[in-house]
């Protein structure tokens, strides 16, 4: 019997900023690229209105990881109920994906490592000891991690590191 591969390839839907946003994130993550770009024909046009040789889709890659972005109209917009979880080691890379995700987003949108970027999209840059912390079977330790999680925007690995250890 062969072996079959799933892969999911999260799709996200833009009003006509699929090019730009595919740009903006590949330019944030190591090993990243545009894979393809499709575009609007004559075809079905009385449905779509969008104009022949605008962009229909565009394939991409973050540090691996595929994506496709869509141009189909204002009928959808992104909300907080789907994100995307950017795992960091260091501050300094936490800060560099924080920084640059939240350029030109939406300020108030931020609070507890999650972040809204310039397209809408909701993002949460966190350091990868942070489940460890808050899973941790002393209830002290892992309840003063989150207070101290709860207080912050953009996260800082020693602060709560500090707040766990007590």
């Amino acid at each position: 019997m062969s072996k079959r591969i799933h892969t999911i390839t999260p799709c996200l839907w833009f009003d006509d900023q699929a090019e730009a946003a595919a740009n903006f994130y590949v330019g944030i993550f190591p090993n990243s690229k545009i894979t393809l770009i499709s575009r609007y024909g004559e075809a079905g046009k009385e449905v779509h209105g969008k104009e022949p040789g605008s962009v229909l889709t565009v394939g991409f890659e973050l540090d691996g990881q595929s994506f496709t972005a869509l141009n189909g109209g204002p009928v959808f917009t992104f909300n907080e109920a789907v994100s995307f979880q950017v795992n960091c080691e260091t501050q300094d890379e936490l800060d560099h994906y924080w920084d640059r995700l939240s350029a030109g987003g939406d300020d108030n949108a931020k609070q507890c490592g999650w972040l809204k970027d310039r397209y809408g999209l909701s993002w949460q840059v966190v350091p990868s000891v942070l489940m460890a912390m808050l899973t941790d079977p002393d209830t002290a330790r892992s309840q003063r991690a989150f207070t101290a999680l709860l207080q912050m925007k953009k996260l800082d690995i020693a602060a709560l590191k500090k707040a766990f250890d007590g």
